[in-house]
C-alpha cells in the first residue's frame, strides 16, 4: 500500500452493532438531541476496492488481518480535552461511500458512523487518483443473504430515517406474527393494509403471510403507519419504537432539533 494517509477533527456519530449500511445514517438525519457525536483527533484514510468497501459497510464481520495491521493504535479520540488512543479506528472509502470504523478493539466493524459534508468532500480530493491499498481477499467473498429482519437495501431505498426504523420495527411484528402461527392476526394486517379481506379469507398462514410481506415491502406510506400502529397493541416494545419514532417527528415539524 501507499504511505498512510490521515485525517484530523473527523466529527462521527457511531450506529453500534449496525450490520446494514442503510441505518448508518447521513449527516442530514443526525439526531442532536439523541446520537452521541464523538471527535477523532486524528485517523488513518485507506482507499479500497468496491467489493472490501461493501464488506465493512454492509456486514460484521471480520476484517482483514492486514488493514487491521496498517491502522493499528494510529487513531485518536479527542474527549473533554483527552487524546485516547483507539485500538482499530479508520476511515475508508472506494470512491463513491465513505465510511468511519470503530472496532472497540475487536477485529468486527461494531460502530461505524458517515462524516459530515465538508470533509466527506476532504475524502474524495485527498485519494483522487490514488492507488488502492485493500481488496478484499477471496475466501471473505460471500454473497449476503438477507432475511425479514436484515431487510435488503432496496426495501429501504428512498426512506427517511424513521421510516426505515419504523419499517424494520413492522418486520419484526410480522415475523413474531408468522412465528406464533397467529393466521387472524395476519390476515387482520393484510387487511388492514389492503381493504379487502376477500382476498386472503380462504389463503393458508404461508400464502397470506408471503402475500402481505411483499406488499408491505414497497415504499412507505399511511397503510404501512396503519399496520405499525396495530402491531403495537399489546406489544410493549413495539409500542416503545412507534411511539418514540412518533414523537422525534413532532417536534421536528413543531422546528425542534
Amino acid at each position: 500500500m501507499a504511505q498512510l494517509k490521515f485525517m484530523s477533527d473527523v466529527w462521527v456519530n457511531w450506529f453500534e452493532g449496525q450490520e446494514n449500511g442503510y441505518n448508518v445514517f447521513d449527516y442530514h438525519e443526525w439526531r442532536k438531541d439523541e446520537d452521541v457525536i464523538a471527535l477523532l483527533d486524528q485517523v488513518p484514510l485507506l482507499k479500497v476496492d468496491s467489493n472490501l468497501y461493501d464488506y465493512v459497510e454492509n456486514d460484521l464481520r471480520e476484517i482483514p488481518r492486514g488493514l487491521l495491521e496498517a491502522i493499528h493504535k494510529k487513531a485518536y479520540l479527542r474527549k473533554n480535552g483527552t487524546r485516547m488512543q483507539l485500538e482499530y479506528a479508520f476511515v475508508l472509502t472506494d470512491g463513491n461511500g465513505i465510511l468511519a470504523v470503530d472496532t472497540i478493539s475487536t477485529g468486527i466493524p461494531i460502530r461505524k458512523s458517515r462524516l459530515i459534508p465538508r470533509q466527506e468532500q476532504l475524502v474524495y480530493e485527498l485519494t483522487d487518483n490514488q492507488q488502492i491499498d485493500f481488496k478484499l481477499p477471496k475466501e471473505l467473498k460471500k454473497e449476503k443473504e438477507f432475511n425479514m429482519l436484515s431487510p435488503h437495501p432496496h426495501i429501504m431505498a428512498g426512506l427517511t430515517r424513521r421510516e426505515r426504523t419504523l419499517k424494520q420495527m413492522l418486520f419484526m411484528g410480522l415475523d413474531d406474527a408468522y412465528n406464533d402461527n397467529n393466521i387472524g392476526k395476519i390476515k387482520y394486517l393484510y387487511t388492514e393494509f389492503n381493504n379487502d379481506f376477500n382476498d386472503v379469507k380462504d389463503m393458508d398462514l404461508e400464502s397470506v403471510y408471503k402475500l402481505l410481506v411483499k406488499e408491505v415491502s414497497q415504499g412507505w406510506g399511511e397503510k404501512h403507519e396503519s399496520v405499525c400502529k396495530v402491531l403495537t397493541y399489546g406489544n410493549p416494545f413495539l409500542a416503545k419504537i412507534y411511539e418514540s419514532e412518533t414523537v422525534k417527528t413532532t417536534k421536528i415539524n413543531k422546528g425542534g432539533k
